[in-house]
């Protein structure tokens, strides 16, 4: 591991490397950077990490590093509930649905438990990617009761958000969410879908979405760049 002057050395070069380079301009190879830099692969790739999790940079798979530059960030407290599409707006942020699937299949077992259904009761899951000027930013996972939500009602107009069409819907009407936080490592099929290394680090957020009777309807897997989001919570002095 590089000490901590290199790191920092290599820290401040990166960072003017990156700041001088237009959005979406590439950056050199990763050996010939490297050499430029008087690291080894591994140190600069580690480094590297650092700013792609900013989303400073997007690393693609056999093509190059590019710089991104994000215009805004979505920066929100947790206290209360609002989809990626309401924080963005509100900001000025585009964002857009990017690829999406729709199936019904039987749940598994933490699914099951987490909806209080039976093992192999039919679920709706709704996976997609949100894009922010163009880029994957979210990878978003809902797993919902079959009878809460159909295919066909999300067959026109869906942009995105589990959240707004059954707020919009009014049927079942929503009270609470109870969210979990963590970081977690990219898996190869979310690291494919975001444009990232499997492995980097991301923030998940899983939650439990509450109709007034107490019923969970909404079990949900929410995935961000850290780049794009930041997160906080406002406590109270006790």
């Amino acid at each position: 591991m590089p000490n901590q002057n290199v790191s920092q050395r290599l820290h401040n070069e990166l960072g003017r490397l990156i700041a001088s380079t237009p959005p979406g301009g590439r950056l050199p190879s990763e050996p010939a950077l490297a050499e430029k830099l008087h690291v080894s692969r591994a140190t600069l790739r580690e480094a590297m990490r650092t700013f792609e999790t900013q989303g400073l940079i997007r690393r693609k798979q056999g093509s190059g590093t590019y710089v991104s530059h994000p215009s805004a960030v979505i920066d929100t407290g947790l206290e209360v509930l609002e989809s990626i599409e309401r924080l963005a707006e509100r900001i000025g942020l585009p964002v857009t649905l990017g690829d999406w699937k729709l199936d019904i299949r039987p749940a598994q077992a933490e699914e099951a438990q987490a909806l209080n259904l039976s093992l192999g009761a039919p679920v709706i899951a709704v996976v997609r990617v949100i894009l922010a000027e163009g880029r994957p930013v979210a990878y978003l996972i809902d797993i919902l009761p079959e009878d809460v939500l159909s295919p066909d009602e999300l067959s026109t107009g869906f942009t995105g958000s589990v959240l707004d069409f059954l707020a919009r819907r009014g049927s079942p009407a929503l009270h609470s969410s109870r969210t979990e936080i963590n970081a977690v490592t990219a898996s190869p099929e979310i690291a494919r879908s975001l444009g990232i290394q499997r492995g980097d680090v991301l923030l998940r957020l899983i939650a439990y979405l509450y109709a007034v009777d107490g019923r969970v309807i909404d079990y949900s897997y929410s995935y961000f760049l850290p780049g794009y989001f930041r997160f906080h919570v406002v406590r109270r002095v006790g």
